[in-house]
């Protein structure tokens, strides 16, 4: 039986992005929800909730833009020179987030400046991500397999609409692991929070599904066709079904179960995009096809991949596992 590599592949960068968005988004959230609680012992609580596992989760990202790179070639040289100016801003974002991370624990008396840039670092990555996914839906113009488009071609409303949106849910994320992680006041206020940031994600999530349709009549067909209509139908009963268990989890209990309902809220989102885009890899300018490195490339690295994989998720897995818990103050990774 012939295996269709190019969407092996395009499954596996798939995963990789969710499993980055779903494992950096809830620590990004964290720094984003840094200005709301205004006591250092809180501040430390919550930094010291990730501090095991925040790098780690970034190796998601590199796994799925060095795969891109390496399995579609063709799909990331276009999709770069498209997106450079928001995607060097996030990776910027995230080197200077990652030195407060580590320098606000070396500095008593500047650790309220370093505060300030993990929450700004952690705000202009989320915004920076939402703006590149955002400008990837509404589309890249490619002529003769190269990037046409203009330098500012990614700034627009819709992007803009999906950055503050991504804002929302990452704050969600944080507020829900936070919940999960923590006892007291500061598990109380994380409630209050998370509530607060689920009514802005679901409209965050709402107004753009609305919105993409028209952004091209290749995605109303794609919504409205068939068999594709079915999961139009079924998604908004779904995503019910993930805010009911959201509102339940905080307001009854047990506390995982807002953490992963607001998870489940964002692999539906995920779903919805890849149904979306399949079987483009840059919607309605290339496919997966067109953009994939030759047979022999892709066996080559798909034998690596079998081999790290497991690896990464077994190494992640045991880190989550260790720092099971409940985290009181006093206690933590520093």
């Amino acid at each position: 039986m012939d295996i269709d590599l190019p969407t092996v592949w395009a499954g596996i960068i798939a995963f990789a992005v969710l499993a980055y968005v779903v494992m950096d988004g809830f620590d990004l959230g964290i720094g984003i929800l840094f200005p709301l609680f205004p006591e250092k012992e809180d501040r430390d609580v919550m930094m010291n909730s990730v501090a095991p596992v925040w790098d780690g989760n970034e190796t998601w990202l590199v796994m799925g833009g060095g795969g891109l790179l390496a399995v579609f070639p063709l799909a990331y040289a276009t999709i770069l020179p498209a997106l450079y100016a928001p995607l060097t801003v996030m990776l910027l974002a995230l080197v200077f987030r990652g030195v407060a991370f580590e320098y606000r624990w070396r500095s008593d008396t500047g650790s309220r400046r370093w505060d300030v840039a993990f929450f700004g670092g952690s705000a202009i990555a989320t915004f920076s991500q939402g703006i590149a996914l955002g400008a990837l839906v509404q589309g890249i113009r490619i002529e003769d397999r190269a990037y046409a488009g203009g330098w500012w071609d990614w700034l627009t409303p819709f992007s803009i609409a999906t950055g503050v949106a991504l804002l929302a849910g990452y704050a969600l994320l944080g507020a829900c692991w936070l919940v999960l992680k923590t006892e007291g006041t500061l598990h109380a206020y994380a409630r209050k929070l998370a509530m607060r940031a689920a009514l802005a994600t679901l409209a965050g999530m709402g107004l753009v599904s609305l919105w993409t349709p028209f952004l091209n009549p290749g995605y109303l067909e794609r919504w409205f066709g068939w068999p594709t209509i079915g999961f139009s139908l079924v998604v908004p009963l779904l995503v019910a079904g993930a805010a009911y268990g959201l509102w339940r989890g905080l307001t009854r209990g047990p506390d995982w179960l807002p953490f992963l309902s607001a998870l489940s809220l964002f692999v539906l989102g995920f779903a919805g995009v890849g149904i979306s885009f399949y079987p483009w890899i840059v919607p309605f300018a290339l496919t997966i096809e067109e953009a994939a490195a030759p047979d022999e490339s892709l066996v080559f690295l798909l034998w690596g991949s079998v081999v790290l994989l497991p690896m990464i998720l077994g190494y992640t897995a045991y880190a989550y596992w260790v720092f099971r818990g409940k985290l009181r103050h006093g206690e933590g990774y520093h």
